[in-house]
């Protein structure tokens, strides 16, 4: 499952957005630092208006979307690496993560206590990344040691690992993340057991009030600004209206949405830009049983790709019956596409495209 990590400082809005994002969400959203104490997790399901569709075409008794991961940790504040507060005591919670969404306060809200006195975006994305940073520089020098022994008995991996170790803990130092540091492939597969944080995409989640939900702010061009020079992701949500969303019905909120100047929640934001940062597609199955969106990386083959259902399927693989969703909803069925010979018969070397629908035959 796909897992994303939530960062922040306190009272940035976290365990709101967390709440509201992840259904029956347990986290306290209280006004006052540290009032997530446990790292909070929760699953939700990947909103995909296309299954409903093709469920439909399928006469499919159920549909199961792919499912996101969201892991809520407790702020993170300046000295966090050195033990201040309670977020570090989490950061292991987050090491596993594929991404990071980093809650950045973009609403001046004088009842709402800022640690740092006041909004300023790009001072407190600095106080996160820091923290992060020197978290992931301890993780390196501990490991550089071993790593230097192990080069010395002329071991090919330890020598690797040590030119890789060597090059992030210097790129750390300058202050930059770990993913700036020029690492090559097999460089960065050696160290990709340590699961760095700044190794992992940055999503900025943009917290603002509901006013500017629709047009963002002077604070939001400044994370902009600065997620240009990152390479990062930027989505303006409020937790103020996410939270407002949960009690509503579907077209309550679609109606909603649209007076704010919207047409999606934060959750499908947040998830895009996941998909999009990390080269993530979607594909489907569908029959009488069910209608199954799944979720692979940009350039997997069929084989591969057969293997996210079960692993037997990947060793068994025979061939693929491919449509694409769109050609698959033009023609109504899978008969009659069949019929204007829109179901294709791909092998072990197809890579899989965002929408196909497939069949795999397997010999298992």
């Amino acid at each position: 499952m796909l897992k994303t990590g939530i960062v922040g400082l306190p009272n940035v809005g976290k365990s709101t957005l967390f709440n509201a994002l992840v259904a029956n969400a347990k986290a306290e959203a209280a006004n006052f630092p540290f009032c997530t104490i446990e790292p909070n997790v929760g699953a939700v399901s990947v909103p995909d208006d296309r299954l409903e569709v093709l469920a439909k075409i399928g006469s499919s008794a159920q549909i199961i979307p792919t499912r996101v991961e969201f892991v809520d940790i407790a702020g993170l504040v300046k000295g966090a690496s050195k033990g201040e507060g309670l977020g570090n005591q989490f950061l292991g919670n987050i090491r596993t993560c594929n991404a990071i969404a980093h809650v950045v306060r973009c609403f001046d809200d004088p009842d709402i206590h800022h640690v740092e006195g006041n909004v300023d975006p790009v001072r407190d994305i600095g106080v996160i990344n820091l923290e992060l940073a020197l978290s992931d520089l301890a993780q390196v020098e501990k490991r550089l040691e071993r790593a230097q022994k192990g080069a010395k008995t002329a071991n090919a991996e330890a020598k690797v690992e040590l030119a890789a170790l060597e090059k992030v803990r210097d790129t750390l130092d300058q202050g930059l993340p770990a993913r700036f540091g020029d690492l090559n492939q097999e460089e960065f597969e050696a160290i990709a057991h340590l699961q760095l944080l700044t190794t992992k995409p940055i999503i900025y989640a943009a917290n603002v009030a509901e006013t500017d939900l629709a047009t963002g702010n002077k604070w939001v061009e400044q994370v902009r600004e600065l997620a240009k020079t990152e390479k990062a992701e930027v989505v303006i949500v409020s937790a103020q209206v996410e939270s407002e969303l949960v009690d509503l019905s579907q077209a309550d909120r679609k109606d909603f949405l649209e007076s704010l100047g919207v047409n999606e929640g934060g959750l499908k934001s947040l998830i895009r830009a996941t998909y999009h940062l990390l080269g993530l597609r979607t594909y489907f199955t569908v029959g009488p049983k069910e209608a199954r969106a799944w979720t692979i990386t940009a350039g997997m083959s069929a084989p591969q790709a057969a293997g996210v259902i079960h692993s037997d399927f990947e060793r068994g693989f025979i061939r693929a019956e491919t449509v694409s969703l769109q050609d698959l909803i033009q023609t109504g069925s899978m008969k009659a596409a069949k019929e204007k010979g829109l179901v294709r018969s791909e092998g072990k070397e197809y890579i899989v495209q965002e929408g196909d629908v497939i069949l795999f035959l397997t010999n298992t």
